[in-house]
């Protein structure tokens, strides 16, 4: 509670609102302004935005002392200090509740509004959903959140506090004073918003440790290292259904973009409840996952490239799958396409399932122009099948490609020219596609470059 003569009050509206502003964000409960002294008028504006907040001023006759009302507010405060200090150190209880870990953090923030007086809300720093079974702010609380960080910790009705994460500030808690309810004060909701940070980072340690865990299996798996019984143990522990088909993604960056972190791509798999196995090697990122609900968080990922195997089941080796997804990786970042899944194909059911003659059509049809690549360091084969995939549109293509639409044409021109086919020809068209989805297969049968070196 501030008390004054009133020499610091401004005079303009405008000021006088900013003024009072400026109290009631710093925590001030109320402002108590001697009569008849050297306060000025107080404005409309500012009236409004008492009201507004309901923050309230009052007149202080000059016969009271202002040593009697600190005596007064002194008393009724010296009451609400043991309540307070109680409801503090309830909460630091609730430290045991998660050592415990015999409590979920929707049963602690049920007992913390109890013993808080608050109504109580999670969310991060985008909004969504901070702590599993804490409600986020509701549509109505919207203007009570902050814009950014730091800013001032009362809100209309309570009080909003910054959540530390592992890796900086990961969010908010909003504490709004419950209807009938003693609310503790600011410093119980920091004691709060501790218990919160403990939870994340409690969260965040066992994900890493699983994800340790879920590597080393990985790891082990692409070592073929693993017996059956011992594979089926592990996926079964990860949350793996033993009765559903695996797939194995690689993912690398998109183009000119660094590579996705792997803590944030690991947080998505994990917040999406999909189970997963992640495996940074070599400079590529492996992860194991089913089918759904981790493709579509594969899929919604931002500066990243993935190719992802075809389905294979749980007690198969990894062997195949692994050339699939790099193969499809390749794929995917030479069309300039965020996923390829290996397979997704309709071209295949016209080719046959034999590699010697894969090898064959692929060395009749493309043999001249790949062999000229290789002596000339050239893109003939690559760009034309990004042309084709991108349905003949050369701007886009060229995009995918990054070089100039006029270099794509040359290089179509150039392909026709060695290839001895048109690409205007239905025809030859046909052939050409069929050739390069030929060579697509090269991971399921021979090496990716073994048609080259057949004769024509």
């Amino acid at each position: 509670m501030i008390m004054t003569t009133g020499m610091a009050i401004p005079r303009g509206a405008q000021r006088q609102c900013a003024y009072v502003e400026r109290l009631d964000d710093a925590g001030v409960a109320c402002l108590a302004v001697s009569e008849g002294m050297f306060a000025p008028p107080l404005t409309r504006a500012l009236l409004s935005v008492l009201a507004e907040r309901g923050f309230p001023v009052v007149e202080v006759p000059i016969p009271v002392p202002f040593i009697a009302i600190s005596q007064e507010v002194a008393a009724a405060a010296q009451g609400d200090v043991g309540a307070r200090l109680n409801a503090q150190l309830r909460v630091f209880g609730a430290v045991q509740w998660l050592a415990a870990g015999r409590l979920s953090a929707r049963e602690i923030f049920g007992r913390l509004e109890r013993l808080s007086g608050y109504s109580l809300y999670a969310c991060t720093l985008q909004g969504a959903p901070l702590l599993d079974g804490v409600p986020v702010p509701l549509p109505e609380h919207a203007d009570l959140m902050p814009r950014t960080l730091p800013s001032p910790p009362t809100v209309p009705g309570g009080y909003v506090l910054p959540v530390a994460g592992p890796h900086g500030p990961a969010g908010y808690i909003l504490a709004l004073e419950s209807p009938g309810a003693a609310p503790a004060g600011v410093s119980v909701v920091q004691h709060i918003a501790t218990v919160a940070a403990l939870q994340l980072s409690m969260l965040a340690h066992e994900r890493e440790i699983l994800r340790r865990q879920g590597a080393e299996t990985l790891a082990e798996m692409l070592q073929d290292a693993l017996d059956r019984a011992a594979v089926a143990r592990r996926l079964a522990a990860s949350g793996f259904a033993l009765d559903k088909t695996l797939r194995l993604a690689v993912v690398g960056p998109a183009a000119g973009r660094d590579a996705p972190g792997d803590d944030s791509l690991a947080d998505a798999l994990a917040e999406s409840g999909a189970p997963h196995l992640m495996l940074r090697q070599g400079g590529e990122l492996f992860i194991l996952i089913h089918d759904d609900q981790a493709i579509a968080v594969l899929t919604a990922t931002q500066d990243a490239t993935v190719g992802i195997s075809r389905a294979f089941p749980a007690d198969a080796q990894l062997t195949v799958p692994r050339r699939e997804a790099e193969w499809a990786l390749a794929r995917a970042s030479e069309a300039g396409r965020p996923v390829i899944i290996y397979g997704n194909d309709p071209t295949r059911k016209w080719l046959t399932g034999d590699s010697a003659d894969l090898a064959a059509l692929a060395a009749e049809v493309l043999g001249p122009v790949a062999r000229y690549d290789a002596a000339h360091a050239g893109e003939l084969v690559p760009s034309v099948r990004v042309w084709l995939e991108h349905d003949r549109h050369t701007e886009r293509a060229a995009q995918a490609l990054h070089i100039h639409p006029n270099t794509l044409r040359y290089r179509v021109q150039r392909f026709e020219e060695i290839a001895g086919r048109s690409l205007s020809s239905t025809a030859s068209l046909t052939e050409v596609w069929l050739a390069l989805r030929a060579t697509a297969d090269a991971p399921a049968g021979e090496a990716p470059g073994s048609w080259q070196s057949l004769p024509a």
